[in-house]
Order: C-alpha cells, then structure tokens, then sequence
C-alpha cells in the first residue's frame, strides 16, 4: 500500500463462495441467500490521486463500461453525496478480475474505493456506515468493507466473521460473461434449500445452488467444472462462470494447473485470513 498524503495505492481482492444456497424469496423479488464469502490473494489494484476541485474521474479505460456505470465512480460519486465533500479524485484502476465471473471485482473495487476516499478525504465515518453506502451499490460491496470472510445471510448484507483455515484454490476463467438476472429468473432455480444456522456449516453437504441452472445456459462452465472435477471437488463461485476446486497445499494446486488444457485459462490462489484493508 503505497501513500502521500495525495495519492494512495490500494488493493481489490476477488471472493469465492465457498456455498451458496437460495433459501426463500422476498415480496420484493430479492433471492433470500445464505453463503460463506472467501477473500483470496489475486485482485484488482486502485490508485487514487486527490483533486482539490470535485471533479471524480476515471483515468482508466474499462472495456464495455461506461464512466457512469463504474462502480468505483459511482462509490466515490455516493461518498462525495453522504458527506457534502468538496474534493475529487481521479481513479485508476488495474483490472485483473474477469467481469461477469461471479468473482465479486466490481463490488470490490467499489468497497476499496469507500474506504481509500474515507481516509484521502479525512471524513472518518464507521466501517458500519460505509457498509450501508455500499449496500446501495450492491449486495457484495459490504462484505468487502466488513473486511472479514464471513458466513452472510439476507441479500448477503447480514455478515458473521467465520474463521476459515489455509487453503489454497484453483480458479478456472470459462470465457463467457453470465447474466445474473437471468439465471435468478431462471424457473428451474431451487429456491428452497433448507436454511443453515453458521455452526452447522462443516456438518451439512454444501452446494451451489444457481450452478446447475449456469451450467444448463452456458456448456463451457459445465465443462470446466468436469475438467476441474477430475482432481478435487469442483464448485461455482457466486452466479458464475467462474470455478473452483480447494487444495491443501499450493503445490497441489499448481501441480493441477500444469494440466490445463490450452484452452483454459486459470490461476492458483491462496485463500486470505482477512481482506488486506481489514486494518486501514
């Protein structure tokens, strides 16, 4: 984390459900859910540069998505709202995480940018606080600012701290972007997976639950989930595409990479104790 005081250098990790279960729905229409959220060590990095004059600007292109629609403009556009701030910031961003993965980049990105502008602008507000900000943003944002891997309920808003032992993990990129919405609409979606209390976590068989809906609309994350499967047991991370398979060691994991097919992209990843800004 590099800083002066008008710069800061800040990191954006990517998540894994471990599980994921759709557990009832709202009148609203919201999925009810209930997951175990990972923070690993591969991610987005952020560096910020104050303005003195308001102006919040990406200096960063971002493939397919406009400067309004950027999570991290529209975080840094809600703090400057909540606080009457003055300053600006230009933002730029170095994207690692593959969009539409169910990886958790842009929610990340948007939650780093709450806490970096929180300490560049001096406005001190609670981590509860910027976790309401963010919960506007989406579902995944607090999560993120909550700063611990942890058991989440509700929309994904209502976290627990969960201790989670080393691991290590290989993450598999299918090459197609999923739609969300989509596969919540799905009428083949299970929506009544009995709910779980956190200490019968390591008791119950766990699955994801949008991941056979996933697989039936997209062929190329059923098979990298077979292919992934052959070694260890293979699940979808969020809404997919994206996969993964949990080893003990990193030298099991890398072993497994080096049989990847030419076709599959993948990186081996170590599970994190705590998000790196747990402590900003």
């Amino acid at each position: 984390m590099g800083n002066t005081v008008n710069t800061l250098t800040c990191p954006a990790p990517a998540k894994l459900n471990l599980f994921l279960h759709v557990v009832g729905r709202r009148a609203d229409g919201y999925h009810l859910l209930q997951t175990l959220f990972r923070f690993i060590d591969f991610g987005d990095t952020l560096h910020f540069t104050l303005r003195e004059d308001g102006v919040v600007r990406r200096v960063s292109a971002l493939d397919g998505v406009a400067e309004e629609q950027d999570l991290c403009v529209r975080a840094a556009r809600l703090l400057q709202q909540e606080c009457g701030c003055p300053l600006g910031v230009d933002i730029a961003l170095e994207k690692r995480i593959p969009m539409g993965g169910g990886l958790g980049g842009g929610s990340s990105d948007a939650a780093t940018t709450l806490l970096a502008l929180n300490r560049l602008w001096q406005r001190g507000l609670s981590r509860q606080r910027l976790m309401q900000i963010g919960l506007s943003l989406g579902a995944d944002v607090p999560v993120f600012v909550f700063g611990e891997n942890a058991f989440a309920e509700g929309i994904g808003e209502q976290l627990q701290a969960y201790s989670l032992p080393d691991a290590w993990y290989v993450v598999l990129f299918p090459p197609v972007h999923v739609a969300t919405a989509q596969v919540f609409a799905h009428p083949e979606l299970t929506r009544d997976t009995i709910s779980l209390r956190i200490r019968d976590l390591s008791l119950r068989a766990l699955q994801n639950d949008l991941q056979s809906v996933v697989c039936s609309l997209y062929p190329e994350v059923a098979r990298h989930l077979f292919w992934l499967g052959q070694f260890a047991e293979a699940r979808m991370t969020g809404s997919g595409a994206c996969v993964f398979a949990e080893f003990a060691s990193a030298g099991q994991a890398q072993a497994v990479l080096e049989h990847l097919p030419p076709d599959m992209r993948g990186i081996v990843a170590r599970g994190l104790p705590h998000h790196p800004l747990r402590d900003f």
